[in-house]
């Protein structure tokens, strides 16, 4: 099934931010293995540690994979995260897959408090070093940004320790993902802009001496599946351009570098104003259709099917766009679960 781009498999992106309890995460991932999902993923960003709640996912599931998008390289010690990974991956069964990323400066500053210096250095040396652990049981390292003499994991090396998969963006990054990682999963692309940085990926597969179908690709994509097609579009709409314009530079420059950079001058002028009405009004239908899956269930299930089908995807993480209400998540759920 993997790197075959015809029968992907199909990933669950949820967000903590949506739930009162982490209980409310392994509830939601008991939901999505009754519907055939083949994996549930929950980022991190300044709400709750997102350990807990995967481990309760982890408990309550019995096939259902289990990971993280994605994990801040500033956050955590890398002998922590190698600590976690392996945590994670013995509380799944061997069902973990570790995500991680090189973050963003308001993240990695306004809340890690560190500064936002050399990340793809950083990442790619705390993935050595998560390494050592898993395979050595040690992170003794020597890099440019860490230098760590290094102790026994009391554990000792690890049979199966998870893959690491990468959330990037950009052509260097997309290349140390290939390079350095097991996966890679990129957001806000559209299917001809993931087929051009799958070049990069492939490029960094090979510097390893490694064939691209090892990798798993699981893009993320965001939609809303709704009988009333104008609501999931209007929803879908506004979620994109907020993130087109108010999430950091990253994503409106990788989407502007697709062929969109006046949509994202127009949207990102409008953030400064602080109009989100204007924001959302900047995003035509055409474009709008190129990165999110948003409207009646027939609509947004071939929409999603479509994007598998891109040579080189291997599944579809498919998250929800924000304002739903738990009926809008289960027909959205349902919609893209009859493709299992």
């Amino acid at each position: 099934m993997e790197g075959s781009g015809v029968n992907a498999e199909l990933d669950l992106l949820v967000q903590l931010g949506d739930y009162d309890r982490p209980q409310g995460v392994a509830e939601r991932a008991v939901q999505a293995e009754d519907l055939g999902f083949d994996r549930i993923t929950v980022g991190e960003t300044t709400g709750w540690n997102i350990i807990p709640p995967l481990t309760l996912a982890a408990d309550r599931t019995e096939e259902l994979g289990i990971s993280n998008d994605v994990i801040s390289p500033y956050g955590r010690p890398p002998a922590m995260l190698a600590q976690t990974a392996l945590t994670m991956q013995d509380a799944a069964d061997g069902r973990f897959r570790f995500g991680i990323g090189p973050s963003s400066p308001a993240i990695t500053e306004r809340w890690h408090g560190k500064q936002f210096d050399r990340p793809l250095r950083r990442t790619r040396e705390v993935i050595e070093i998560m390494h050592g652990v898993f395979e050595d049981g040690t992170p003794a390292y020597e890099g440019e940004v860490f230098e760590i003499p290094g102790l026994n994991y009391e554990r000792g090396p690890h049979e199966t320790p998870p893959p690491i998969d990468l959330g990037t963006l950009g052509p260097k990054a997309t290349e140390m993902a290939g390079r350095f990682g097991d996966g890679w999963a990129p957001q806000m692309f559209t299917k001809d802009g993931l087929r051009s940085r799958l070049e990069d990926l492939e490029r960094g597969a090979d510097l390893a001496d490694k064939d691209r179908s090892d990798l798993r690709v699981a893009p993320i994509v965001r939609g809303m599946a709704s009988e009333d097609r104008e609501k999931a579009r209007e929803k879908a709409r506004s979620t994109i351009a907020f993130m087109l314009g108010a999430y950091g530079p990253y994503y409106g420059n990788s989407v502007a570098e697709q062929g969109y950079p006046d949509i994202v001058e127009e949207i990102r002028a409008a953030w400064d104003e602080r109009d989100t009405d204007a924001m959302a009004a900047a995003l035509p239908d055409d474009v709008l259709d190129e990165l999110a899956p948003a409207g009646t269930p027939d609509e947004v299930r071939e929409w999603v099917k479509a994007y598998g089908e891109v040579d080189g995807v291997d599944a579809v993480r498919v998250g929800f766009v924000d304002g739903l209400s738990e009926e809008d998540k289960r027909t959205t759920m349902e919609a893209v679960a009859d493709l299992v």
